[in-house]
């Protein structure tokens, strides 16, 4: 990847997302982000211009829980940015209790699923104007533990559940990332952009936020020297950088390795991948979410 490449970043102002905006900010890459708040967005830009003077960081605001949002912040990109050389769709949540979102939709299910699936889709004219573009999805293990997969129904699933019963359904919206991904690649073959995911591992981030102890464990842990998000971000950056993941596409990588990871039935189904896609296309026409 060559020096001034743009690449964009959802969930960059802290976590995973913020570590990999600094390296590649390093490396020369131009960082288009998204963000929620101002001032988060403004203390992330602080953080990398410090380690990274050179680098030119551009904020785009908007709610990812919000399909509408999703929609005009990628128009907004795309707008500005008629080039996109990476799309590392990296935003995500764990809720603890169920929410609906304004538009009607389940919030784990909107942030983890929806949000990357639409905001791909836009910013497709601007990914193809770069010779080899990269979509990064981050995907995770937890998709192993995901319940029973149900399309269309699972996409708008707005029965209540518990705090342990959570972890099932972050399960299955990072299982559809992973079937997403395969999908997706299949359909842009022959556009010259690739389209890969990964399995992060086990990171100490932002992600447990909702918990009021999760303070306290991610002292503990990383005292233990447990849940390095470097690591995480290591294999984030990787793809995103070396030329042999820009030559794969539709893969699931792991941490660590980079090796590619077999997902989890019926992860890895054509079928089952095609259905979903079907699914999620009609549920965004239908809610008036598809230009």
């Amino acid at each position: 990847m060559s020096t001034k490449a743009t690449v964009v970043i959802t969930g960059a102002t802290s976590g995973l997302g913020q570590l990999v905006a600094l390296e590649l900010g390093k490396r020369g890459f131009d960082l288009v982000l998204t963000a929620r708040s101002k001032e988060r967005a403004e203390a992330a830009r602080k953080r990398i211009e410090t380690s990274a003077p050179s680098a030119k960081v551009d904020f785009f605001y908007g709610d990812l829980a919000l399909m509408k949002d999703v929609q005009r912040v990628g128009s907004e990109i795309a707008a500005a940015y008629p080039r996109i050389d990476v799309l590392l769709n990296n935003a995500g949540i764990h809720a603890f209790e169920p929410r609906i979102t304004t538009e009607g939709l389940p919030e784990m299910m909107a942030v983890n699923y929806l949000a990357p699936w639409l905001l791909t889709r836009t910013l497709k004219p601007s990914l193809q104007n770069s010779d080899k573009a990269r979509v990064v999805n981050v995907a995770s293990e937890a998709s192993r533990r995901h319940g029973v997969l149900k399309l269309p129904e699972d996409l708008t699933d707005s029965a209540p559940f518990t705090a342990h019963g959570s972890s099932l359904i972050y399960g299955k919206t990072k299982l559809l990332n992973i079937m997403f991904t395969a999908e997706l690649a299949r359909r842009w073959a022959g556009t010259g952009i690739s389209v890969n995911a990964l399995n992060p591992g086990f990171n100490v981030t932002g992600l447990g936020r909702e918990l009021w102890f999760a303070p306290f464990i991610e002292r503990l842990l990383k005292a233990l020297h447990i849940g390095d998000p470097r690591r995480g971000a290591d294999i984030i950056t990787r793809l995103i950088v070396e030329p042999e993941y820009h030559s794969l596409t539709g893969g699931y990588f792991n941490v660590g390795s980079g090796k590619p990871i077999e997902p989890v039935t019926p992860g890895g189904d054509p079928q089952m991948q095609h259905k979903l896609w079907k699914a999620t296309e009609n549920l965004l026409e239908q809610r008036g979410f598809l230009l």
